[in-house]
């Protein structure tokens, strides 16, 4: 059925929890995972002294951060016997990462939490699970208000 999981994450308690339902997902087909993370570039900010060193300092704490969140991905997938591969991205848009790297990596279902946020909130602070759904050439397979799957046509 699906052979290469893609599971994205942000470190956050939700994305946590679909990491672990996405492993035993791979776990019950057979599949190997991949577990993404994206690290957002500091944003360009137009007047600063040279000397300012905000945005090095931004990249090397947001690139330790995510360093855990991986391992601890990796780990799990471990305990359970399923092959699994940790990929970080620096890239400005998050959900063109997790499309690119869906594609380059050959995966054939992606996995990832959603907020469930509706009306004003959605329209303000955006969803890049919505964004993934809408622009990914896949069929959603599993929808709720808290996980989504896409398979990958």
């Amino acid at each position: 059925m699906y052979h290469h999981i893609l599971i994205p994450t942000d470190g956050s308690p939700l994305a946590g929890s679909a990491v672990e339902k996405g492993i035993a997902l791979a776990k019950s087909l057979g599949a190997k995972v991949t577990v993404l993370t994206v690290v957002e570039p500091f944003p360009v900010l137009r007047g600063l002294p040279q000397s300012y060193n905000a945005p090095d300092e931004y990249t090397r704490r947001a690139h330790a951060e995510a360093e855990p969140r991986l391992a601890e991905a990796e780990q799990q997938a471990k305990q359970v016997g399923v092959p699994c591969e940790v990929v970080k991205v620096e890239h400005g848009e998050p959900y063109e990462a997790i499309i690119e790297t869906a594609g380059a990596r050959g995966c054939d279902l992606i996995t990832m939490a959603s907020h469930g946020r509706r009306g004003i909130s959605a329209l303000l602070l955006g969803s890049e699970t919505m964004k993934v759904l809408i622009r990914t050439p896949a069929e959603g397979v599993g929808r709720d208000s808290r996980r989504l799957g896409l398979r990958i046509d």
